[in-house]
């Protein structure tokens, strides 16, 4: 699928203003330039475009909130100095998996004063000597390159920052599922598996001692109505006597 008809289908019918995050990846640009965008996407912040055969960055349009953007498995060589004129507050730039050779070419990253993670896995610019330390030093606002810095720390996980973000991960939104809550169900059944062996013991023995105080009263009963049929019996005789 082209471009141009795949991000006309994420609109689903919506104005480009109101989306904020769009992803076209795998869909085919007809002659390696970004189609069916617009300045009109004027609160766009999340763009990804992963594996649509870019050759350049020329025609994207301005995007002045997006601040992450998603270019790996392109064939992006150069233009990058487009990015700092239309997307002036990118954080975070993904160009694994292009064609980008030069410290030359990245250079053009400086004016992205808001940068913060950059991302050239894949790219030829990795083998070059000192790759990491010339980057760092051509690029001082960025904290992170191929996800660590400078001291080979790891990047925090970009899904767990927007967490975070939201409201620590949605805690306490309705329909959230915890695993912490399988394992206190699983627990509570246990536990209510002895208890309600337990209660069918006791069950067991209370009716055994109703049967037992049943059985005495019945003879307690029948001692009683042969008490009363002995004196109606002696009553009788002492009518006949008379």
């Amino acid at each position: 699928m082209d471009m141009k008809k795949r991000i006309s289908l994420e609109l689903r019918n919506r104005n480009p203003a109101q989306i904020a995050e769009l992803v076209v990846d795998n869909s085919r640009s007809t002659d390696g330039e970004v189609e069916g965008l617009t300045d009109d996407f004027t609160d766009l912040e999340f763009l990804s475009l992963v594996n649509v055969g870019l050759n350049s960055l020329a025609k994207l349009p301005s995007l002045p909130k997006l601040r992450k953007l998603e270019l790996s498995d392109n064939n992006l060589s150069g233009s990058l100095d487009t990015l700092a004129e239309k997307c002036p507050n990118l954080t975070y730039l993904n160009l694994s998996g292009n064609k980008i050779k030069d410290l030359s070419t990245v250079e053009a990253l400086q004016n992205l004063k808001n940068l913060q993670s950059l991302d050239l896995f894949n790219c030829e610019i990795t083998s070059l000597e000192d790759y990491r330390e010339s980057v760092f030093e051509l690029l001082p606002q960025i904290t992170y390159l191929d996800g660590f810095d400078q001291e080979d720390n790891e990047a925090p996980d970009s899904e767990a920052e927007d967490e975070d973000e939201d409201g620590e991960d949605g805690a306490g939104q309705p329909g959230d599922y915890d695993e912490d809550d399988d394992e206190e169900e699983d627990e509570d059944g246990s536990e209510g598996g002895e208890v309600g062996l337990s209660f069918q013991v006791n069950r067991a023995d209370q009716e055994e001692d109703y049967a037992e105080e049943e059985e005495e009263e019945d003879q307690v009963q029948g001692q009683k109505r042969k008490r009363d049929e002995d004196d109606e019996g002696e009553e009788d005789e002492d009518d006949e006597d008379d």
